[in-house]
């Protein structure tokens, strides 16, 4: 709020100024007072013209234009070009941060993005369409004249099971010409930056059924695979409902799993409105459809970049969460030679003790010679600064890993002459992922990991497989401790950079009989670190 003595002093400073005015003579005065009135317009057009992305001044060719993002910055074409930076910063900062992959974006993924983006913006929230589409679903008339179809995503479980699940949907949407909105609880909000240019994803909270959204689960009536289950609905039906719901979360059972069936689909895509309840990446099983078979092989013919180039178009952390990432970066991570991050996360205190876990994360990164021995016997008097530098950063809901592992290295002098520095971000002692803050902070952490060098990541985890992805490194996975019992190996170098479907279907729909379905297509097999799960892997690798 301005004071009055700054007030008292503007009111002075102008009095000046006329002063000033009147000693000139009459003939120079009408020129300084254009000059005077231009100068605040002109400033006022290159504000429009730059909000609007074009910049008069680099068009004269008087400046160089740095808000352009370059090809690197656009990650080969995989980001549009015209998003303002201020609006995201981190959508093309992140580079800068990450090294660049070496894992490019087919062309043809490419072009179905800029189609995606021009149907979004078509159809997305507060159009022409959207609003039409909106009457047709509240009086349960289909018009089959629309051209706009929906997929509305809603959570459920932690953020890595979330980004996991919104990829897998939008992958849905993409296949199937769809528009993915996404149902931002206030646990999810100001934490990433709109995706897709010139249009809104988030499910605008006017949404007729909004209030039914929250009642959605498994034994609803009105699910997918009740009404399959009850037959209600099924190929024949010639009155179909304008919206449907979709249960796709770990405790879904066999009529839930029929989704991933090509006859079901049939009926799924006369349907505008599909109401979707995920919360497991349960995009490899999409890959086992042969009505999706040929439009997946040329948007993806690298079978492990899936994550890896979706994740990357689709989350980008806003504002707010990027200057958490950045100076916590400039401040702990920056100068380090190499920069090892171990994501640590622990599913059964009872039978994964922290000192267990500890002996296991020493064993791998030493026998992997990703860290250095400490010799015990001696104490660091005062740092060398002659070995290389090492940044550890660990993550973990717990601080004992990394109390242990800093007094390690900041107490006892290594080996080899390196210099190892430990840091943790946060510690947070149990999961809230209906907390906010919290949920800034695990984002701020995934992105953390994926700038390091070396990713040490824990069996099962969701958090570590977004790490992995976004950062596009395959980590050195910790095998799960069973029964207090460590494991022989303790870790492995993971063979594919996919994350791992924890609940895939055992159905055979063409067959019509329960199946292992990590053997029917060649690129889809079990993961390293959960056996009956299922990944996408390139066949020759594995």
């Amino acid at each position: 709020m301005f004071s009055d003595g700054f007030i008292q002093s503007s009111i002075r400073k102008q009095q000046r100024q006329l002063s000033k005015l009147q000693r000139f003579s009459m003939p120079w005065f009408p020129k300084l007072a254009l000059l005077l009135i231009a100068l605040p317009v002109l400033f006022i057009v290159v504000l429009i013209c730059r909000d609007k992305g074009f910049n008069p001044m680099v068009a004269a060719g008087l400046m160089h234009d740095s808000s352009q993002p370059t090809s690197d910055a656009l990650l080969g074409g995989l980001l549009a070009p015209d998003i303002r930076r201020k609006s995201c910063l981190s959508r093309y900062q992140s580079i800068s941060y990450r090294k660049s992959s070496p894992h490019k974006p087919s062309p043809y993924l490419v072009s179905k993005l800029r189609e995606y983006e021009k149907l979004h913006k078509r159809c997305g929230p507060y159009t022409k369409s959207y609003k039409k589409s909106i009457k047709e679903l509240v009086s349960g008339q289909i018009d089959s004249s629309s051209n706009c179809r929906y997929v509305v995503w809603l959570a459920n479980c932690g953020l890595g099971n979330r980004i996991l699940s919104m990829t897998s949907a939008f992958l849905y949407a993409l296949l199937t010409d769809r528009v993915l909105l996404i149902n931002e609880e206030s646990d999810m909000s100001n934490m990433f930056c709109e995706p897709f240019p010139d249009a809104s994803w988030i499910l605008p909270e006017d949404f007729p059924f909004m209030n039914q959204l929250y009642s959605f689960g498994r034994d609803y009536a009105q699910s997918f695979g009740n009404m399959l289950e009850n037959r209600i609905i099924n190929t024949s039906t010639e009155l179909l409902p304008s919206c449907l719901y979709l249960y796709l979360s770990h405790d879904y059972d066999h009529h839930d799993k029929l989704f991933f069936c090509d006859q079901e689909q049939a009926i799924l895509r006369n349907i505008p409105w599909l109401i979707m309840k995920a919360n497991i990446y349960f995009l490899p099983s999409l890959f086992l459809m042969s009505s999706f078979e040929e439009e997946l092989s040329k948007l993806f013919p690298d079978k492990e970049m899936v994550f890896h180039h979706l994740g990357r178009y689709l989350f980008h952390p806003s504002n707010q969460v990027w200057k958490l990432i950045t100076s916590y970066y400039k401040k702990y991570l920056a100068k380090a030679e190499e920069r090892i991050g171990i994501q640590i996360r622990i599913f059964d205190n009872k039978t994964s003790p922290v000192e267990h876990v500890m002996d296991q994360i020493l064993t791998c990164t030493d026998k992997e010679k990703l860290l250095p021995r400490v010799d015990m016997g001696k104490s660091i008097v005062a740092p060398s600064g002659k070995g290389k530098s090492k940044a550890v950063l660990i993550t973990s809901l717990v601080p004992y890993y990394y109390e242990k592992m800093m007094n390690m290295y900041s107490k006892h002098p290594t080996l080899n002459g390196e210099v190892v520095a430990v840091y943790q971000p946060s510690h947070e002692e149990e999961q809230q992922s209906e907390n906010n803050v919290h949920n800034q902070k695990a984002w701020a952490e995934i992105n953390l990991l994926s700038m390091m060098d070396v990713l040490v990541t824990s069996a099962w985890s969701t958090f570590g497989y977004v790490a992995q992805g976004l950062g596009g490194k395959k980590p050195w996975i910790l095998y799960k401790i069973e029964n207090k019992t460590i494991p022989d190996p303790v870790c492995g170098r993971a063979k594919s950079l996919e994350p791992c479907f924890h609940a895939p279907p055992v159905y055979d729909c063409k067959a019509k009989r329960e199946v292992d379905t990590a053997t029917i297509i060649p690129y889809l097999r079990h993961c390293e670190d959960i056996y009956w799960g299922i990944k996408l892997f390139n066949s020759t690798y594995y």
